[in-house]
């Protein structure tokens, strides 16, 4: 199947390392033309010189703790190179804990580098969409929007805030040829997962390897995902092929999510 993503423009946030490595790396091998987006430039330079040479990648140093920053950044990129016909909003999720005991600035600080930064990303790029009459926004969140997941209590929180938006914007832009998306990781072998793996571990008294079995048995498939199989989902919802698929929540996450 021809995606039809060659010489399109992609914005990646978070994609030095887990699913938004493995997305950038996705639409790369279909032919997109990726620009990074992380904090740390050194690691942005290792993952550009991973992508295929025969593009003109680049990247972008912005710190998602800063929306308004960060807006400024991505806007006078624009404004020196090119728009974007896809972004794909991708940040690390919040510590884990039960949402009793949360602290209120870990709802402001996960409010900000989710809802806000999402936010202000995509009123920098609709507008060359909208131009293009072609446009995918690819959120990464969780399956807690259709089943909150103990010990997450901030995440589930904010990421239902983060679907509620998608799904709001998602019907305001779809005459514009723009979709908005949202794809819900289950347990993928990622840094993230080897964090709440260690924190189980410390809570239950179990070695790390009985909870990582532990949290395999709940899923159907009886493993973890790879990154690459997110990636691909990603790539798919990106492509001029998903052009009406629109204001989804799409789990992959091997069938862990009980609901429908």
């Amino acid at each position: 199947m021809d995606l039809e993503l060659n010489n399109k423009y992609a914005l990646v946030c978070g994609s030095t390392a887990g699913i938004g490595k493995a997305t950038a790396m996705a639409l790369a091998e279909e032919g997109a033309i990726i620009t990074l987006i992380a904090r740390n430039e050194d690691e942005l330079k290792v993952t550009l010189a991973e992508l295929p040479e025969h593009r003109n990648h680049d990247y972008i140093v912005a710190d998602f703790s800063n929306p308004m920053e960060l807006k400024t950044k991505v806007e006078a990129y624009i404004k020196e190179n090119h728009g974007f016909h896809i972004l794909v909003n991708n940040t690390g999720g919040p510590k884990g804990g039960p949402v009793f005991t949360a602290e209120i600035e870990e709802f402001e600080n996960a409010f900000t580098q989710h809802l806000k930064c999402n936010h202000v990303l995509a009123q920098a790029i609709v507008p060359f969409m909208k131009t293009q009459y072609y446009g995918r926004i690819i959120n990464i969140i969780s399956t807690s929007v259709k089943q909150p997941l103990d010990g997450l209590g901030v995440s589930n929180t904010i990421r239902g805030a983060v679907a509620n938006w998608s799904k709001t914007l998602a019907n305001e832009l779809g005459e514009f040829g723009i979709t908005v998306n949202n794809v819900l990781p289950g347990a993928t072998g990622t840094d993230r997962l080897a964090e709440i793996i260690k924190n189980k571990s410390f809570k239950t008294g179990k070695t790390e390897d009985e909870a990582a079995n532990a949290m395999k048995n709940a899923v159907p498939a009886k493993r973890f995902a790879k990154p690459e199989e997110l990636a691909d989902a990603i790539t798919f919802l990106a492509s001029a092929r998903a052009g009406y698929i629109n204001g989804i929540n799409l789990p992959v996450d091997g069938g862990r999510t009980k609901s429908l």
